[in-house]
């Protein structure tokens, strides 16, 4: 018997539903919201609103594209959170009714361990290249950035993360503050591919064991361009490709750094990564090239899984359903990571 999987994610600023069926993704439909970026960061009020008007035709377009019924789905798992609660909200009670309405088994699923587990996702015109067993995955998104040890689908050790902003975050930040945009990474990566990464230097932590800092940095950055357009009001017009590739770079070798030594520790040569600012151009050759230097086998996941979507929440639903768990109906959305 077929098990069709649905999933619906809602965390933060993007509506998405998917299918799956026996771990193949059938669809994958996400609705986006543009009405943040004139506030430079996303506005949970607006972002719960955008998600109740968009969650009933992406849910019905995933599944007019999977080429199912509603009656052929097996089970309906959606994200619990970590995220913003009103956008959870919407997810978690539409996902509550659709499960009552097909009489079918709700599943939640944690956002994060659906970025770790991308690189499942099977496809039918892909070579489905999937990571062996433990595999250390690098986590980066907007609010998390952490260092994962896998040792099955659904056993996870947190071996290093941030403690104050993630790397995601400072992207943001640092974009906003030069007046370059939101969402930040994408700009950055952007601008960095034609600057010198080399021409400007920034401060770099000193953080023991496999923990992360990205407020140093941040600051280095800012204190730089703020000094520096005191004495030439047009500094930052004028150098701003090297000023982000210099940037750029100073927070993947933190990365890196980090990654580099919980594979030592470890011993493990299976390298993943996961999150939005896994679509960074930079960080993934930077992997790709210390992959091909350590003799580490590396799995990307394809752009269109980096981002916040519904195919790694059917995933991860999928073998939470095939160990059989259950979700009741009584569960309400957490926000934070700590609440799972």
């Amino acid at each position: 018997m077929e098990d069709i999987i649905l999933g619906i994610e809602s965390s933060c600023d993007d509506t998405s539903a998917a299918v799956i069926r026996d771990g193949y993704l059938l669809s994958n439909v996400l609705a986006s919201q543009d009405v943040h970026k004139a506030y430079g960061g996303v506005i949970p009020e607006l972002a719960s609103r955008a998600h109740q008007l968009n969650i009933v035709p992406v849910v019905s377009q995933a599944i007019d594209r999977a080429g199912i019924s509603p009656s052929d789905i097996t089970a309906i798992a959606f994200t619990r959170g970590p995220g913003l609660l009103g956008s959870l909200l919407v997810g978690t009670s539409f996902a509550k009714g659709l499960a009552v309405a097909l009489d079918r088994p709700l599943i939640e699923v944690n956002h994060l361990q659906g970025h770790i587990l991308a690189n499942f996702i099977k496809q039918y015109d892909s070579e489905n290249r999937q990571p062996a067993f433990p595999y250390l995955c690098l986590l980066v998104s907007g609010g998390n950035s952490q260092i994962v040890r896998v040792d099955s689908p659904l056993e996870f050790e947190i071996l290093g993360q941030t403690i104050d902003d993630a790397v995601g975050e400072a992207f943001d930040k640092c974009s906003k503050m030069m007046g370059l945009g939101y969402p930040g990474g994408p700009v950055v990566d952007r601008l960095a591919k034609q600057g010198d990464p080399d021409r400007f230097h920034f401060a770099k932590p000193h953080v023991p064991g496999l923990d992360y800092s990205f407020s140093g940095v941040k600051t280095s950055l800012l204190y730089f361009v703020r000094d520096q357009m005191a004495a030439d009001p047009d500094f930052m017009d004028k150098n701003k490709e090297d000023i982000c590739a210099g940037f750029q770079r100073t927070l993947i070798e933190i990365l890196m750094d980090k990654l580099v030594k919980a594979a030592k520790q470890t011993g493990i040569r299976e390298v993943t990564m996961g999150g939005g600012v896994s679509a960074n151009s930079g960080l993934r050759n930077a992997l790709t090239a210390e992959g091909k230097k350590r003799g580490w086998n590396v799995y990307l996941p394809e752009f269109k899984f980096t981002t916040d979507n519904a195919a790694m929440i059917a995933i991860a639903g999928y073998f939470h359903y095939l160990r059989g768990e259950r979700t009741p109906l009584s569960v309400a959305p957490a926000s934070r990571a700590a609440e799972l």
